[in-house]
């Protein structure tokens, strides 16, 4: 199939397109370059637009058999910041994106969503059955898309599969590609950042949450499980499968202060740490439940938190 992958520059999209491309896809990367970056699309095809100019996302869509859309603002902080520029980019940029689909008569559309849609569930781990109601802009330009995508499936016979994931980590095996925001603000990117003299210390937003050592409690899921699992729900449109909404998760989770030991026990150095105030946002745990993915695309998370902190550590050594 020839998949359109928007945000292809960007951390997991860079990694999906390699995905796609081992798995036989033909790939074509649509991308503004605002938070990707050129080197992460090297060898690929690249068309530098922008979701909010309608007429070059439509030509971009045209010709392809399936859109792919990771392009999006995805910071929860900022969010709460900007949330003027989380509605543009996600919900109206998107909508160009999906118009675009509908009019090319793209039949699949795998979408990268999130655990934030759930905002802050009482059950843990999350199925996919929860009420969706976020607690951030982010999480609800996420979930406003997921509406589209299913309106669209009803009105216009577009299948979806929307993707919700935890916090993604690691980086290719290879060392080729890895994470690469700016600012950086994920968690084991910014521990290696100290590592490497980037910046002086980690600071821990808020010890205080009602988890087992009062730091935020998350799914770490490596990118490589993540990706694979985007290939496989694809695959499963194109043949036949009905709509869906999956958790992409381990099962269980990891608290701050147990990355900073992973990362300590994996690298052999020692991490400074300060706590600070928690981050408006935040949820204390996000878990998934991720029984459904395994049920229906037969996917499972392979590799375990030191395979994800030694490909971050091989990456941010390599940078």
């Amino acid at each position: 199939m020839r998949v359109l992958v928007t945000g292809g520059a960007g951390y997991i999209g860079s990694h999906a397109v390699r995905a796609l491309k081992r798995a036989g896809h033909e790939v074509v990367i649509l991308d503004n370059l605002s938070r990707g970056f050129r080197e992460l699309a090297r060898g690929f095809e690249l068309i530098e637009a922008d979701l909010l100019d309608p007429v070059a996302v439509a030509e971009a869509v045209a010709g392809s058999d399936a859109v792919m859309h990771f392009a999006a603002l995805a910071s929860v902080a900022e969010s709460v910041e900007r949330p003027d520029i989380y509605f543009r980019n996600n919900m109206s940029g998107g909508m160009n994106l999906l118009n675009a689909a509908r009019d090319a008569g793209v039949r699949y559309f795998v979408f990268s969503s999130t655990a934030a849609v759930y905002g802050m569930p009482e059950r843990s781990p999350i199925p996919e059955e929860t009420p969706r109601e976020p607690i951030n802009p982010y999480g609800s330009s996420k979930l406003f898309f997921e509406y589209a995508l299913e309106a669209y499936d009803a009105a216009y016979g577009i299948r979806s599969t929307r993707l919700r994931y935890f916090n993604a980590a690691g980086a290719d095996e290879s060392g080729e590609i890895g994470e690469l925001h700016d600012p950086e603000t994920h968690l084991i990117p910014v521990i290696l950042q100290v590592l490497t003299g980037k910046r002086k210390e980690v600071v821990i937003f808020g010890d205080d949450y009602p988890t087992q050592d009062g730091t935020c409690l998350r799914d770490y899921i490596h990118v490589q499980d993540l990706v694979d699992a985007h290939v496989l729900a694809l695959e499963k449109l194109a043949d036949g499968a009905e709509s869906m909404s999956l958790n992409l998760g381990t099962g269980s989770g990891l608290t701050v202060r147990e990355i900073v030991d992973a990362v300590e026990r994996v690298t052999g150095k020692k991490v400074p740490v300060r706590i600070g105030a928690r981050r408006p946002g935040d949820p204390p745990a996000l878990v998934a439940d991720p029984s459904r993915a395994e049920k229906l695309l037969g996917w499972k998370a392979k590799r375990g938190l030191d395979e994800i902190v030694s490909s971050a550590w091989k990456w941010a050594q390599k940078r």
